[in-house]
């Protein structure tokens, strides 16, 4: 049979021949390197069977799709070395995910595993690593592994194979572990370089707090030790920079158990919140954006008017009022629609751009919630955008824009995906036709580049979604710009045309910072805690050096008010070292130490958050010093 390359060319091979057999053709560097095979998109086995005509990439270290078949691996080197520690573990699923991989263990009565025996499994994992045991996959009855997990007491194992409700189901075997799994992997464990388990969780079983509570272990795999070293440093400064932690040392945030997943805000988180309001409000009206407030109670019926009953339902909080089932909103646009729909519209009234710092509330579950960054509590960056046709390439590049100069502010770089049609969706295909040509044009007359990311769009229409790496190279997606023909159709939306007939607009679902939530624990972390002078809750603090010097500092401090800035006075009876140290673990951008002589030239003494001493100068110069930077939104440097 003959096989095509992704060079274009081909290579003769015997009937029946696997993936090894094309890399040993190749070549033994190639046949020592290779993992697996991609055909048709797909990554398999090495020892998978080839079709004649099939175009084959042998998948090695260097493949982006190495790294998840490595992590997967490790995931079943993991289950394999917790068995032979802890025998009648039961175990449940294990996948690859981004960074690294888990898998979730019932361990068995009376055993209590915690991160001080993490060392003694990855021991166990080595075994089975220098043991290379080949992954050996076998294709059987889903009779016959049901009778074999059963008798193995894996009843997690024994639920998955009958919710798949298929004639047959695939083991892999490695050593002594045999695992439910569709594949695929590498040869065999020895292929595993460099391991680490990271850390535990209390994780419920399918993600439902009714159903057993199961441990999962974390762990990730990498290629080679200095990569798994460097990603150990990145999760190190991760750790240091954790919102959560920031938010409690500097007073910013709280949560509490009497409402989960809904953030507390403290009077210097407040800070933070208006800030970014301001910038928020201030950017929408200089680009053509008219903000409004929606109530956050509806009834049920406009949810199923608009799609989300059917499709998003288990997300949404419901409560009976006088006989009508009532449902929080999800979502700003079912209520935006109806501004729309309260006038009659006009082709010259288009574009409409609505914008709302909208709550809403989604049901997450509780396993999920994390800090600001996974919320029930949500306080979008909302707009939605009414246009005609012809209007969507203008209007999404505005977008872009706008976008662009808010990560600018914060110094994130963005990258582009464009997000195509989920399984679950509503609307006609012919309508996800359009919408999806309509956005690729879109990017293509703007020239940007982006990645296409299949299946991954709204139920209702395909999205642009800007992706963010902060200061320690992390990737968050942040911005969405959503093109939706469907909502228009169901809600019978109209304008009124230059031929005087009734033509249907399109409607521009968009959010840059994702949620006012999400995006200040993304800043916060970004940051460090360490924030721009512009959004830092406290910008300067005053320090007398002596009782005697406290109503000059507070006059230091009130002229500064007067420049428009946040400052303080720290007049305690500690010393001034002391004083000093307590503004930098605060973080407070500037330091104002003044004394007799201060006082006597109206001066102070300026000292910058790490950098220590500015040298001492007028007020005047640092008012305007301070208030320039704020005005920029950026450090200006030293003077």
């Amino acid at each position: 049979m003959r096989i095509e390359l992704p060079d274009g060319t081909t290579k003769e091979l015997q009937d029946g021949a696997t993936g090894a057999d094309l890399a040993a053709a190749i070549g033994p560097g190639l046949a020592r390197a290779a993992l697996a095979v991609k055909t048709n998109g797909h990554v398999r086995d090495l020892a998978a069977p080839l079709d004649d005509g099939e175009r084959v990439e042998i998948v090695t270290d260097r493949s982006p799709e190495s790294l998840e078949l490595l992590r997967h691996d490790t995931a079943h080197v993991l289950a394999a070395a917790v068995l032979d520690r802890y025998p009648g573990t039961r175990i449940a699923i294990g996948p690859p995910i981004e960074d690294g991989f888990y898998y979730d263990f019932e361990f068995p009565p009376g055993v209590t595993v915690s991160e001080h025996d993490l060392p003694a499994l990855e021991e166990g994992m080595r075994a089975h690593v220098a043991a290379k045991e080949p992954f050996v996959r076998e294709d059987v009855p889903a009779a016959a592994a049901l009778d074999r997990f059963r008798g193995e007491d894996q009843p997690y194992k024994v639920e998955l194979i009958e919710d798949l409700g298929a004639d047959s189901v695939s083991l892999y075997t490695n050593g002594p572990f045999t695992d439910l799994c569709r594949g695929p992997h590498a040869p065999n464990t020895g292929r595993i370089k460099a391991f680490k388990l990271l850390s535990l969780a209390g994780a419920y079983w399918r993600g439902d707090s009714a159903r057993p509570m199961l441990t999962r272990i974390y762990g990730t795999a990498f290629h080679s030790r200095a990569d798994l070293d460097a990603h150990l440093e990145r999760l190190e400064q991760a750790r240091a920079r954790d919102h959560r932690k920031l938010g409690r040392e500097l007073g910013l945030f709280m949560f509490s158990e009497l409402s989960p997943g809904a953030p507390f805000w403290q009077p210097d988180g407040m800070v933070l919140w208006n800030a970014l309001t301001d910038l928020w409000r201030t950017e929408n009206g200089a680009r053509g954006y008219r903000e409004v407030k929606t109530p956050i109670l509806y009834d049920a019926e406009l949810f199923k008017a608009s799609g989300h009953w059917d499709v998003y339902r288990e997300h949404m909080y419901f409560t009976e009022v006088e006989e009508r089932t009532m449902g929080l909103k999800p979502m700003n646009c079912p209520a935006h629609v109806q501004l729309y729909k309260d006038a009659r519209r006009s082709y010259r009234d288009l574009p409409i751009r609505y914008s709302e710092a909208g709550l809403v509330h989604r049901h997450e579950p509780s396993g999920t919630l994390h800090g600001l960054l996974r919320v029930r509590h949500i306080t979008q960056d909302d707009a939605h955008i009414f246009c005609t046709e012809e209007q969507i390439a203008d209007e999404v590049n505005r977008c872009l824009d706008f976008g662009y100069a808010i990560y600018d502010t914060f110094g994130l770089a963005p990258h582009l995906e464009l997000s195509t049609r989920p399984e679950k969706r509503i609307g006609e295909e012919g309508m996800w036709d359009r919408a999806e040509a309509a956005l690729e044009s879109a990017l293509d007359q703007r020239g940007a580049a982006f990645e296409l990311n299949p299946g991954d769009g709204s139920f209702y229409g395909p999205k642009i979604d800007l992706h963010m790496t902060d200061s320690i190279g992390r990737s968050w997606q942040l911005g969405t710009i959503q093109l939706d023909y469907v909502m228009p159709e169901r809600f019978d939306l109209a304008y009124t045309g230059a031929d005087n007939a009734e033509h249907r607009p399109v409607m521009l679902h968009r959010a840059l910072m994702g949620s006012f939530e999400r995006f200040l624990g993304i800043l916060i972390e970004h940051y460090a805690g360490e924030f721009p002078l512009w959004l830092a809750p406290r910008q300067a603090v005053v320090l007398p050096l002596a009782d005697r010097h406290a109503p000059y500092a507070w006059s230091v401090a009130g002229r500064l008010a007067e420049a428009g800035l946040r400052a303080s006075v720290d007049d305690r009876s500690e010393s001034i070292g002391r004083r000093i140290r307590d503004a930098e673990l605060g973080k407070v951008p500037y330091m104002l130490v003044v004394g007799d002589r201060e006082a006597e030239a109206g001066a102070a003494a300026l000292r910058r958050h790490t950098e220590g001493d500015l040298g001492t100068l007028e007020l005047d110069a640092i008012a305007a010093r301070l208030a320039g930077e704020v005005a920029a939104r950026r450090y200006t440097g030293q003077p």
